[in-house]
C-alpha cells in the first residue's frame, strides 16, 4: 500500500512538471526583475533569465537632451522591463569638455556609484529634477545637493558623495566609451535615432509592435 502510494506521488509530481513545461515559453519573463550594479559602474535593469533585447543608454547627467529623453520615455522603458520585453544597461558618462558642464557631470556621476542599486533610480530621477540651468552657465550638482538628493532618494551616503572618491573610475571608463554625444542608444547593438523621445515609437521599436520582445 506505501508504495502503491509513492508510486501515485512520484506520478503526480511528473504530471506537474509536464504541465508547467507546457505553459513555460522560452524567452517569457520569470518576474525577477532587478537592478544590478556591474564592475564598470553601470546599472542592469533586467530579468536576466529572459531572452530581451538589450538597449545600453549611455547618458550624461549634465546633458538636456538625455533630461529631455528622461522626462519623455523613462516611464515606459522601466515598464517595459520589469515586464521582461528589454533589458536596460545604464551607463553614466561625462562627454562634457567645457566648464562648469564638465564638473557638474563628473560629480553627479561620482555620487551615482555612491548610491545603493535600491534607490538608484530614485536617485537617478532626482539628478535630472535638479539639472543645472541653464546649460552651459549654471553651475551645479555640489556635492551638498548631491548628499541631499540621495538622502531624498533614501540612501545616507554623504561622506562617500563628499569624498568623489569613484569620480577617477568614473572617468576611466568614460574613456572607454565609444560615443560621440549623449544619449546614445544602442537597441542589441543598433543605434536608435529620433525615436529615443517617443514613448510608443520607441517601445514599437523594442517589441516590434506587437508586445513580442524581437
Amino acid at each position: 500500500m506505501v508504495k502503491r502510494l509513492v508510486a501515485v506521488a512520484v506520478a503526480c509530481a511528473v504530471i506537474a512538471v509536464i504541465g508547467v513545461l507546457a505553459f513555460a515559453e522560452p524567452g517569457v519573463s520569470s518576474g525577477e526583475v532587478r537592478l544590478t550594479r556591474q564592475v564598470d559602474g553601470s546599472m542592469v535593469l533586467a530579468d536576466r533569465s529572459s531572452q530581451a533585447p538589450v538597449l545600453d543608454l549611455y547618458e550624461d547627467f549634465d546633458c538636456p537632451v538625455c533630461k529631455k529623453m528622461h522626462d519623455s520615455v523613462d516611464d515606459t522603458l522601466q515598464r517595459l522591463a520589469r515586464e521582461g520585453k528589454v533589458k536596460i544597461v545604464f551607463h553614466p558618462v561625462t562627454i562634457f569638455r567645457a566648464e562648469p558642464m564638465r564638473s557638474n557631470s563628473i560629480r553627479a556621476a561620482a555620487a551615482a556609484r555612491c548610491v545603493p542599486e535600491d534607490n538608484w533610480l530614485a536617485f537617478r530621477d532626482q539628478l535630472y529634477a535638479m539639472q543645472p540651468a541653464p546649460h552651459g552657465v549654471a553651475s551645479g550638482f555640489t556635492v551638498g545637493e548631491l548628499a541631499g538628493a540621495a538622502r531624498k532618494a533614501g540612501a545616507a551616503v554623504d561622506e562617500c558623495i563628499r569624498s568623489q572618491s569613484y569620480a577617477k573610475a568614473h572617468l576611466e571608463q568614460t574613456a572607454k566609451a565609444r560615443i560621440q554625444g549623449t544619449p546614445t542608444v544602442l537597441l542589441d547593438g543598433r543605434m536608435l535615432g529620433n525615436e529615443v523621445f517617443d514613448a510608443a515609437a520607441l517601445e514599437h521599436a523594442i517589441t516590434g509592435g506587437d508586445g513580442v520582445a524581437v
